[in-house]
């Protein structure tokens, strides 16, 4: 199966990557000229594309695609809302136009209804305002929202769901597990789930 990953060389989606092909599936990295593609599998298939300004062809003959891409902690207001919404926003809708089956979202904790006291409010909002539009897009969606990520690899251990600590910790290994699952599996249709790593 063909599955295009946004965010294909970030601290997630590389892991994602690599979780795919391991499971014998295509992943399609979706990289910017200035990408760092070395972390990535050898022989992964890449196509070039800018969540800023994306082509109406980036999604073709694919038939998932995982948004797994974040601007970074370290970036303004700006360019949140150019990655986290609007290139989310627009992915959806070339996926939709372009036959894609499913389109799984990484989102976040708190992007359901986002607290404009937090110090991530303006993130939170860029999240729930593209959680939003892929839900009302007619596509089959996965949306998984994870806990403050940790760079650990996965650990198996994983809570979803009402059980979650929205002051808990996901690992990022497990957060790729899970986004292939959703990419794959049935059962991840029409959902949207809360996750942490069980430490």
């Amino acid at each position: 199966m063909k599955i295009l990953v946004a965010g294909a060389t970030g601290n997630t989606g590389t892991r994602l990557v690599k979780e795919l092909c391991e499971r014998g599936q295509q992943p399609v990295a979706l990289v910017r000229k200035s990408s760092d593609t070395d972390k990535l599998p050898d022989g992964v298939t890449l196509r070039q594309g800018d969540l800023t300004d994306l082509q109406d062809d980036v999604a073709e003959g694919c038939e998932v695609v995982v948004f797994a891409a974040g601007s970074g902690g370290d970036t303004g207001a700006e360019m949140t809302d150019k990655v986290d919404r609007d290139g989310a926003i627009r992915l959806v809708d070339i996926a939709a136009q372009s036959g894609v089956r499913r389109f799984v979202m990484l989102s976040s904790v708190g992007a359901d209804d986002p607290d404009p006291e937090s110090e991530l409010a303006h993130y939170l909002q860029a999240k729930h305002d593209a959680d939003e539009h892929l839900k009302a897009s007619g596509l089959e969606y996965a949306i998984l929202r994870p806990v403050a990520l940790t760079d650990d690899g996965p650990t198996g251990s994983v809570i979803l769901g009402d059980d979650v600590d929205p002051k808990g910790k996901a690992a990022r290994g497990d957060a790729a597990v899970l986004l292939a699952d959703a990419a794959e599996q049935d059962d991840w249709a029409g959902t949207i789930r809360l996750m942490q790593t069980d430490y």
